[in-house]
C-alpha cells in the first residue's frame, strides 16, 4: 500500500513539476502559484523516492513513463489551444442568452444591408475604450463593410471636437456619412438595454430622406402626444413613448385640431385618431372623408366604452366597431378582458409576427365587424389580428364576465387593414387610400411596452406611410444578463479552466491507473 501511494505521489509530483511552467507562462503569470505547484511537485517526488526502497533503481523507467504521459496530456492541451484559437478567429458564434443579448435584431441587420454609402462612427473617449461599446461596433461592422468605427481622445483631436461641436468631457459619438452626420449618446451606447436601439436609430436618421409628418387628431378626448401635467401618471397617460420612437424612426408626430385648421395639411403622411372619446363633428368627418378620397392614410385606435360616432366613415372602408368588450376567459381566466392572440391575417404589418410565432395583447378591446355591404367600391380588406375561437363580445361588462347565448362568439377581428385605389381622384395625394383600424387604444400606452405590440403598431405606421423598409422586428428589450469581469476575475477563470481543472483530471487518471496496476 505504501509503495502504491509512493508511486501515485511520484506521478502526480512529476505532473505538477512539469505543468508549473504552463502555470507561469500561460495561465497565471504569477510567481506564487508557480512556486506552489513546483514545491508541491518536488515534495511528492521526494516522497516517492523515499518509499520506493529497492525499486529506486527503476526510477528512470517510471519517470519516462510519467513524463510521456504528461507530455501527451500537454500535447492534448496544446491541440485544444490551437482549436480554440482557430474557432475564435474564423468560426461563427452562437448567442445562447435568453433575450439574445449578443444578437442584432432584424431591423438592425436590414438597416446595415441597406446602407448605400459608407458610414463611420467616431466615439470620443477620454482614457480606456469601453469594451461593451467596442464589442457593439464590432457586431455592426461584421454585418456590413460599409460600417467602420474608431475611438478618439477628444483632448488629442481638437480639430474633430471643434468640427462636431463636442464639449469638454461630453460622452458623445458622431455617426458620419458622406452627406451628413448625427450625434449619438455614448452613455446609451454603453447600456445593454439601449445600445442597439440608439445606434440603429442613428443609422435610420442618417439614411432617411425627409420626415414623414403624422398628424394626431386632437379636440375629442384623444390620448395626448405630450404629458398633461407632471409625474409618472401623466407620462403613462400620454403618447410620449410612442412619440419618441416615431421620431427615432424618422417621423414627425404633430397634434392637429381640425376645428382650428379646417383642412388636413398637404404634407400629411397619415392622420392618427388615438382613442377619441367624444363625438367627431360632421364637418370634421367630411374633411377626413375627402382626405381619404384623395389617397390619404388613416390609423384609428378605438377606445373602450366611447363613441366618437365615426360609424359612417369607418363603414365606407369596411369596418364597424361593435359595442361591448372582447373577453376570453379560456386563455386568461384571471383577467378575461386582456386578450392574448397568436392568430394573424396574411398582411405585411403582421407577417413577421406570425413568422416569429409571437402573441399580441389587446386590453379591453372593441370587436371589429368586417362589412361586405355598404362599402366603397374596389375596397380590399385584410384582418390583421383575430382572437382565439374561445373569445366572445361581452356586452354587460361585469367584473366576472360569462358568455351568454346572444353574445357574439368565435374568432373575432381585433385589427383590420383596408385599401382602395384613388388613382383617378381629383387633387390626388397618393394612388391608394390606406386605413388601419385597431379595436384597442391601449396599444399606444399600457401595452406598447410589450415587444410584439410595439412592432405591430410601428409596422402599421410604416405600412400606411409606405415606408416598407421600416416593417421589421425592432431591437428587443434585453435582459441585463451580462457579467462585469475584471482582469483579476478573468485571470482566476483562466487559471481554473486551463490549468487547475485539467491538471486535476490528469492526476485523477494517473491515480486510478496506478491503483489498478498495483492489484
Amino acid at each position: 500500500m505504501k509503495k502504491t501511494l509512493g508511486s501515485v505521489a511520484g506521478g502526480i509530483g512529476l505532473l505538477l513539476t512539469i505543468t508549473s511552467v504552463i502555470t507561469f507562462f500561460v495561465t497565471s503569470g504569477s510567481l506564487v502559484p508557480f512556486f506552489v505547484k513546483l514545491g508541491l511537485g518536488v515534495l511528492l517526488i521526494a516522497f516517492w523516492a523515499i518509499t520506493a526502497g529497492e525499486r529506486a533503481g527503476t526510477w528512470a523507467r517510471s519517470a519516462f513513463f510519467y513524463s510521456s504521459s504528461v507530455g501527451l496530456g500537454i500535447a492534448f492541451i496544446g491541440v485544444l489551444f490551437a482549436a480554440n484559437f482557430i474557432v475564435a478567429k474564423r468560426a461563427p458564434t452562437w448567442d445562447l442568452t435568453a433575450k439574445k443579448v449578443f444578437s442584432l435584431s432584424a431591423q438592425t441587420v436590414n438597416t446595415l444591408k441597406d446602407l448605400k454609402n459608407p458610414v463611420q462612427i467616431i466615439a470620443f473617449v477620454e482614457g480606456e475604450t469601453p469594451p461593451q461599446v467596442e464589442e457593439l461596433f464590432k457586431r455592426y461592422a461584421a454585418q456590413s463593410d460599409q460600417f467602420t468605427f474608431e475611438f478618439k481622445d477628444p483632448r488629442k483631436t481638437p480639430d474633430l471636437t471643434m468640427k462636431y461641436q463636442i464639449r469638454q468631457g461630453q460622452p458623445a459619438a458622431v455617426l458620419i456619412s458622406s452627406q451628413s452626420h448625427t450625434m449619438l449618446n455614448l452613455q446609451r451606447l454603453g447600456s445593454p438595454l439601449l445600445a442597439e436601439q440608439e445606434l440603429t436609430n442613428g443609422l435610420i436618421k442618417l439614411e432617411k430622406v425627409g420626415e414623414q409628418k403624422l398628424y394626431f387628431l386632437a379636440g375629442h378626448g384623444e390620448i395626448p402626444l405630450d404629458p398633461v401635467g407632471e409625474g409618472e401618471d401623466a407620462m403613462m397617460a400620454s403618447l410620449i413613448t410612442l412619440k419618441r420612437m416615431l421620431q427615432d424612426e424618422g417621423y414627425a408626430p404633430t397634434a392637429l385640431n381640425l376645428i382650428q385648421g379646417g383642412e388636413i395639411p398637404a404634407d400629411a403622411s397619415a392622420v392618427v385618431i388615438a382613442g377619441a372619446r367624444n363625438k367627431i363633428s360632421d364637418n370634421e368627418q367630411k374633411i377626413l372623408e375627402r382626405y381619404l378620397e384623395q389617397g390619404g392614410r388613416l390609423i384609428y385606435f378605438a377606445e373602450a366604452q366611447a363613441e366618437p360616432e365615426l360609424t359612417s366613415l369607418l363603414s365606407k372602408y369596411g369596418a364597424q366597431i361593435e359595442p361591448g368588450i372582447v373577453a376570453d376567459s379560456k386563455v386568461n381566466p384571471e383577467q378575461p378582458y386582456i386578450v392574448y392572440s397568436p392568430f394573424f391575417g396574411d398582411h405585411e404589418i403582421t407577417r413577421l409576427l406570425q413568422k416569429g410565432q409571437q402573441n399580441v395583447v389587446f386590453a379591453t378591446s372593441r370587436a371589429i365587424t368586417q362589412l361586405k355591404e355598404g362599402t366603397l367600391p374596389d375596397l380590399t380588406l385584410a384582418p390583421l389580428v383575430l382572437t382565439t375561437p374561445y373569445a366572445w363580445v361581452e356586452t354587460s361588462m361585469s367584473e366576472n364576465p360569462t358568455k351568454d347565448q346572444e353574445e357574439r362568439t368565435g374568432q373575432i377581428v381585433l385589427a383590420l387593414a383596408s385599401t382602395r385605389p384613388t388613382i383617378h381622384a381629383e387633387q390626388r395625394r397618393a394612388d391608394e387610400a390606406r386605413v388601419v383600424i385597431f379595436g384597442d387604444s391601449d396599444l399606444l400606452t399600457g401595452t406598447f411596452g410589450y415587444e410584439p405590440n410595439r412592432n405591430m403598431v410601428m409596422n402599421a405606421f410604416a405600412w400606411v406611410t409606405q415606408q416598407l423598409q421600416k416593417i421589421t422586428i425592432r431591437p428587443p428589450d434585453r435582459d441585463i444578463s451580462t457579467v462585469d469581469l475584471t482582469n483579476d476575475k478573468l485571470g482566476t477563470i483562466r487559471l481554473l479552466a486551463m490549468d487547475v481543472f485539467p491538471t486535476l483530471l490528469m492526476a485523477i487518471g494517473l491515480t486510478i491507473w496506478q491503483a489498478r496496476r498495483a492489484r
